[in-house]
């Protein structure tokens, strides 16, 4: 099958199009939010010098201030040192960055959306908006990594076991059905207990539990294929066993596997945010999706953070489900006769 014409069926399933097609446009925004969402201007003029204060850190007291630390651009004192100077501000859309606490609130946190906050405050005063913004971004990229890495991993062990066959197969079977009835769960619970997860580590963790995902499917495509005249036929021409299996088998075992890349992506989001959710994932300094799942539920008289939140993750996974829906009936040679 000719991947012109695959890509021709895709583009026939208008709602995997649209979905693909706001899922790229919702990353690619998110990878700029530290030029979108940002306690930091954009541009300031100073003493008739320009400064990029979103790409270098200017100090409280090169700015006139007292203290040495990074500068508050929401104290008056600060912008009116700036505007003394004759200088200016250009700042982002969003005046406020993913871990910036908003201590000029008018009313307890969590607050209502307002003109400042359009999404509201959680229940640490961070602007909700800026949290979610940063959030998909770090879901995304976290998603990805983890459904690329374990990927590559269960295809080239479900090749081998598929190859090789006898003994090679029934033992590395065997590992794959003990290691799957390991319990994840009180696993994650003893790490997270004596290291403190980071974004690295948490990805490690998953990654040893991810990968027998997609190692079933490829073992029985190559399991079916190494029969085929053309593998026989490249044994007999003296072809090593790697270059038949990564060279001619792999990419007729890989139209199965592509299908199930965005529901693998899908359950990546879910795990980082159910993780994050029950206290076992990322620490309270990362711009976590799951922890606003959190806050959605333990302040239901804020119903802007549950709100908000269950729009955003209910359209990804959505919208990844939608993608490998299409991609899946777009090799579907049954549907496509």
């Amino acid at each position: 099958m000719r991947w012109n014409e695959n890509v021709e069926r895709f583009k026939n399933n208008r709602r995997a199009v649209w979905s693909l097609f706001l899922f790229v446009t919702i990353f690619i925004v998110s990878l700029f939010s530290e030029l979108i969402a940002n306690d930091r201007p954009l541009v300031i003029k100073y003493n008739n010098k320009i400064y990029f204060p979103v790409f270098s850190d200017l100090s409280d007291v090169f700015l006139g201030g007292d203290f040495p630390t990074s500068a508050d651009y929401g104290d008056r004192l600060i912008i009116n040192n700036i505007q003394s100077s004759g200088g200016w501000m250009i700042k982002t859309p969003i005046n406020y960055s993913f871990n910036t606490v908003d201590y000029y609130l008018d009313t307890p946190t969590p607050s209502a959306p307002d003109h400042q906050h359009w999404l509201g405050t959680d229940e640490e005063g961070r602007d909700v908006l800026a949290r979610i913004l940063y959030g998909v971004r770090l879901s995304i990229i976290f998603a990805f990594l983890l459904t690329f890495i374990s990927s590559l991993l269960g295809i080239f062990i479900g090749a081998i076991q598929g190859y090789f066959g006898g003994k090679t197969d029934l033992f590395l079977q065997r590992f794959i059905e003990i290691w799957d009835s390991l319990p994840q769960l009180f696993i994650l619970i003893i790490i997270a207990s004596v290291f403190l997860p980071t974004f690295w580590s948490l990805l490690i963790i998953l990654l040893l539990f991810s990968w027998t995902g997609l190692t079933g499917m490829v073992r029985a495509e190559f399991l079916r294929l190494r029969n085929f005249e053309f593998v026989k036929a490249a044994k007999v021409l003296g072809v090593s066993d790697f270059r038949i299996m990564f060279r001619h088998i792999l990419p007729n075992a890989l139209v199965t596997s592509i299908t199930f890349i965005p529901f693998i992506m899908a359950e990546a989001i879910t795990a980082l945010s159910a993780l994050d959710f029950l206290g076992l994932g990322l620490p309270t300094d990362y711009p976590s999706l799951g922890d606003l799942v959190r806050q959605g539920k333990d302040n239901l008289h804020a119903p802007w953070i549950g709100v908000s939140i269950f729009i955003v993750l209910s359209g990804l996974l959505s919208m990844l489900i939608f993608i490998g829906e299409g991609i899946r009936d777009a090799f579907d040679t049954r549907k496509n006769k």
